[in-house]
């Protein structure tokens, strides 16, 4: 099977996986780990092996800028303590932790088992987003998660990075050396972020093309990756600092037409990158067994390996327990002390924060980097034996964490109602409606507008204004509001007539291809403008 085959199969099955999970209303990263697995154990099916680089550059930056865009800069700043505390402090503690496990129930070196502990420090922005999108987290907790899984990274690059260095040479590695390979990193990825978010904003401010600007929007974490990773920091803090910067301000870059384009592209492309990677961490994890036997590092047992990465997943998610319930406390006494908050901790919190810690990508781009030789030209030992924990580590995060996250949520009782999300929705549309009418009113009395055209446009918007109050009151619609709901249905049907017959007069030639494209995408237009019915 070539390797475009293999490709193009993976694809497929990612996709297909992905929207059964959505049908079904199940986490998609969870299933697809499965579903991988499953279809990786049958025996006519080859081995899956993945070069470390396809996913580091081709398949990471645009996920981790989808990520970043989806934060909140408001809700980012609000909790950047409690991020910072994470992103540092648990990650030290996590992999030294995993590092002490491993070594003493694994054969792994105390520096093999540092790395170990290095690769699983973090957890993953893709996977927690994935999952998070399902959720009705209120938004500080939303934006708490999804900010740690995406700056913790720079810490466990530099606790890989020191690791690696003391399992290939054997030798040591000073604090300040860390402290300085750290800065580096962090700080001039964010630099390197900061700098393309800047020059993105200042190009596609002055786009107005949307090919040219749907371009952009894909190149730009590819090149804030490259540039973060020949300048010697990290790439991936370039990519997480241009998207929080650039979602922050997209609003403003372009129109509501780009806008549209633009988020229906990179929507496609994250659901077929995001399908296609959970579900090849499944299918590598059979060739990772196969080449482990065949290396001769299954130890004791055959399948010593089974209990050991469970015990050391067991490890990851107790310090992250023994983590932050502290920390949690301590915010939150700082909170009432400041007025900020009144009353208990409860454990609502610390434990959805606890759970929602999980493993995925990162992770496993991290461990395929392992250098094959130490220093002397010897093979590195174990190193398969790393990945194999890592992958099994990975993938009991996502189906266990990722199949009872939305339990632990409900149970919690911090998820969201959808009554209140539908309430804050409405007050926010009647608020928006009621400048744009007061405004009518105004360009009416002073820039002549036509009575006809604001009559028209007076009710229009008068009828939406109902509805949005409707939505708040639970009371039944008026008739200007039935009036021009029927409407839209009546122009929708009429869309369809028009469109219907605009195909039939191309397939009886009287109109060209390019005149019948033109038309219909006019349609398409007013279509989607008129709404949800």
């Amino acid at each position: 099977m070539s390797g475009v085959t293999t490709v193009l199969l993976l694809v497929v099955l990612a996709t297909a996986v992905a929207t059964g999970a959505r049908r079904w209303s199940i986490p998609a990263p969870s299933l697809l780990v499965v579903a991988g697995v499953v279809v990786g154990i049958m025996p006519f099916i080859p081995s899956v092996r993945v070069p470390p680089e396809v996913i580091s550059i081709a398949v990471l930056p645009p996920l981790l800028y989808a990520s970043a865009e989806e934060i909140s800069w408001r809700e980012l700043r609000a909790v950047w303590r409690p991020v910072t505390v994470l992103a540092l402090g648990l990650v030290l503690a996590s992999a030294f932790s995993v590092g002490l496990v491993a070594s003493a129930i694994t054969p792994l070196s105390p520096a093999m088992a540092f790395v170990l502990g290095a690769v699983l420090a973090s957890t993953d922005p893709v996977a927690v987003t994935a999952l998070g999108r399902r959720l009705a987290l209120p938004p500080r907790i939303q934006t708490l998660v999804q900010s740690e899984s995406l700056f913790n990274d720079a810490t466990s690059l530099v606790l890989f990075k020191v690791a690696v260095s003391l399992a290939v040479t054997a030798g040591s590695v000073s604090l300040p050396s860390a402290a300085g390979q750290f800065v580096l990193l962090a700080g001039g990825g964010a630099l390197v972020g900061g700098a393309v978010a800047a020059v993105v904003a200042y190009i596609r401010s002055r786009t107005e093309d949307p090919v040219l600007e749907t371009v952009t929007a894909l190149v730009t974490p590819y090149a804030a990756y490259v540039i973060g990773e020949d300048l010697h920091t990290s790439g991936v803090t370039a990519v997480v600092v241009a998207g929080v910067a650039l979602g922050a301000q997209s609003h403003r870059l372009t129109n509501a037409r780009i806008r549209l384009q633009v988020h229906a592209v990179y929507g496609t492309v994250v659901f077929v990158l995001e399908s296609a990677v959970f579900a090849l961490i499944g299918l590598e994890l059979p060739g990772m067994l196969d080449q482990l036997g065949t290396m001769g590092q299954l130890s004791g047992e055959k399948w010593a390996w089974t209990w050991q990465a469970l015990l050391i997943a067991l490890v990851v998610i107790v310090i992250r327990l023994l983590w932050i319930g502290p920390t949690s406390w301590f915010m939150h006494r700082q909170r009432i002390q400041q007025g900020q908050l009144a009353g208990p901790l409860n454990w609502r919190v610390p434990a959805v924060m606890t759970w929602a810690g999980t493993r995925g990508v990162m992770p496993l781009a991290a461990a395929l980097t392992i250098p094959l030789t130490a220093g002397d030209g010897t093979r590195l030992p174990y190193r398969e034996l790393v990945l194999v924990l890592t992958t099994s580590v990975v993938a009991f995060t996502l189906v266990v964490q990722g199949f009872t996250l939305a339990p632990v949520v409900r149970a919690s009782g911090i998820a969201l109602e959808p009554e209140d999300t539908a309430r804050e929705e409405a007050q926010a549309v009647n608020r928006i409606l009621v400048a744009a009418l007061d405004r009518l009113e105004e360009m009416t009395e002073t820039d002549g507008v036509s009575p006809v055209v604001a009559d028209r446009m007076r009710r229009d918007l008068q009828s939406r204004i109902d509805q949005a109050r409707l939505a708040l009151t639970g009371q039944e619609a008026d008739t200007d509001t039935v009036t021009v709901t029927a409407y839209r249905r009546l122009r929708r049907d009429l869309i369809a007539v028009e469109s219907q017959t605009l195909h039939r007069l191309y397939a009886e030639h009287k109109v060209s291809d390019a005149i019948r494209g033109k038309l219909q995408h006019a349609l398409d237009l007013e279509e989607a403008g008129l709404g949800p019915l």
